[in-house]
């Protein structure tokens, strides 16, 4: 027999048979929305650090090969070895030197800063010299062209030796449309700059001035023609110079000034309510600003006040076809930390920060800064109505040494009673030596087993010969040495020079000196050779 349903009967039936077999329905896999703080796609990241938000870097990439000098296919042995450098070009006759940690650093007397800025190399430039007009440069066929119009910026570090061979002056960037331009002025030493050979502008000057250590430059300009290769070195002005001046270059990164303008800028100090970080600002551009790569919601201004505290922040900008990130800024509060040493007397007190104090020890505090900043204070106090010190100091002859206001030069025991800067009584027990140093001022070189050399004897307390030079009457230098001990004549000068014996006559000598305690000294004088 068959049987007919009712109407709502087929539906229970339809919506019975849909429950049990199942639905198929298209999954759509969530995606991190970059904006929201919030962890959208479940996968344990947020915002920034999720690969959904990916946007390439805000960074200069140099177009100049080889920025920092690391790519070598050789380890220089002296100067005038830029060939060693992958990529780059010994421009001109005035050859620029390259040193590196694996190899020769650099003249004696032009000591680089340490450690370089960037890597294990730089190079050396020299401008001028006391004879000719001697201009060194070091130069690059770009990887691409700069564009005419376009607007480029030079960020490099320049390094600086001591002040007298780093006198301020003016380094100038020098471009050409052709690489074939390079090198210039081959065979003539003294031919100056680069605009003196055909092809070449001047592109942009700095200025620059330091001692014994490195700083930052930029050189910011638009080439009125497409510029294919580059020299950077001492600008046009003539270059006879007495000392000579001589600086270093490291890290040349050149690249359009808008990727260098998109970084994140700082203004006022760290910890007060006026600290600002921006980026500039373009009416057709979105900015949206994160900390440790989670987005920090309504902030999407081109400046930012980071109340948020130490961290890593970066600017997201959006335009209607792509996105980018700057590289990030780092902030972190600056602690300062402070030592102090305080000697008060018996029964007396001291106040530090809430505290009062009346016995020796170490004490530790945190105070706020003019700027809000912390500043950590370790105080040590020492408590005494009378300080009993035993010096034993040791002087060179000719030497004094200060003790309040009195000076001692001559060897032996002092017993000195002072007052200390905290009112007490303060016995000091003062043991006086002289250095045992002997520089002979006549020796004969003729062969016959006695002073045939002129070298520095000392007792067990001269450590080191750091340097030695023997001048002639003009001033010439005729013998040179380092690092050698005393007390030895072989390594004494031998009354040679050039392989022939010195004429009789007085000598002058320089020598620097080190003890064994650490102590440091140079000596000048004089010496007779007789023969």
């Amino acid at each position: 027999m068959i049987h007919f349903l009712s109407g709502w009967q087929n539906i229970i039936i339809f919506l019975f048979i849909l429950f049990k077999i199942g639905v198929q329905r298209p999954h759509y896999q969530m995606l991190e929305i970059c904006n929201n703080a919030k962890d959208d796609d479940s996968d344990g990241l947020i915002d920034l650090n999720d690969t959904d938000c990916a946007c390439a870097r805000i960074e200069p990439v140099s177009l100049i090969p080889n920025p920092s000098f690391e790519e070598i296919n050789c380890c220089p042995t002296s100067n005038g070895e830029l060939n060693c450098a992958n990529g780059w070009i010994q421009a001109s006759q005035a050859t620029t030197d390259f040193l590196h940690t694996c190899g020769w650093m650099g003249v004696a007397e032009l000591p680089p800063p340490l450690p370089f800025p960037h890597g294990n190399a730089c190079v050396g430039i020299r401008n001028g010299s006391s004879f000719v007009n001697w201009k060194e440069y070091a130069a690059a066929c770009l990887l691409a062209p700069m564009r005419i119009g376009v607007s480029y910026r030079l960020r490099f570090h320049v390094g600086f030796t001591q002040a007298r061979n780093s006198a301020k002056t003016t380094l100038a960037l020098f471009g050409t449309s052709d690489c074939n331009n390079l090198p210039f002025g081959i065979g003539i030493p003294d031919f100056g700059c680069p605009t003196n050979a055909p092809g070449w502008k001047q592109l942009g000057v700095v200025i620059i001035e330091g001692d014994m250590e490195w700083k930052v430059a930029e050189i910011t300009f638009t080439p009125l023609e497409n510029i294919r290769a580059i020299a950077l070195g001492p600008d046009c002005t003539p270059g006879v110079l007495n000392p000579e001046a001589y600086y270093f270059l490291d890290n040349l990164i050149l690249d359009e000034r808008s990727d260098f303008d998109f970084a994140i800028a700082a203004t006022g100090a760290p910890c007060t309510e006026s600290f600002t970080l921006q980026v500039p600002k373009f009416d057709s551009l979105e900015y949206q600003w994160y900390k440790d790569g989670v987005a920090l919601l309504n902030e999407t201004k081109a400046q930012l006040q980071p109340k948020q505290g130490e961290g890593n922040y970066v600017v997201r900008v959006s335009s209607a076809v792509e996105c980018r990130i700057t590289l990030p800024y780092t902030l972190q509060n600056p602690v300062t930390n402070v030592q102090l040493n305080k000697i008060i007397c018996k029964n007396d007190t001291y106040q530090f920060g809430n505290q009062i104090l009346n016995e020796s020890g170490i004490y530790r505090d945190s105070f706020k800064t003019d700027y809000n900043c912390d500043s950590i204070v370790e105080l040590t106090l020492r408590v005494s109505d009378e300080i009993s010190d035993t010096l034993h100091i040791k002087i060179f002859d000719g030497e004094s040494y200060q003790i309040g206001s009195n000076y001692y030069k001559k060897p032996g025991n002092y017993d000195i009673l002072l007052l200390s800067t905290a009112g007490c009584d303060s016995l000091v027990y003062l043991d006086l030596e002289l250095y045992h140093i002997f520089f002979p001022n006549v020796f004969s070189p003729n062969d016959d087993g006695q002073n045939d050399y002129f070298t520095i004897f000392g007792g067990n307390e001269l450590l080191l010969i750091k340097d030695l030079q023997i001048f002639d009457r003009w001033g010439n230098i005729i013998f040179y040495k380092k690092d050698f001990l005393p007390n030895n004549d072989l390594d004494g000068w031998d009354g040679q020079t050039k392989g022939k014996p010195a004429p009789t006559g007085l000598y002058m000598y320089v020598a620097q000196l080190l003890m064994n305690d650490g102590a440091a000294q140079e000596f000048w004088g004089s010496t007779l050779l007789l023969r």
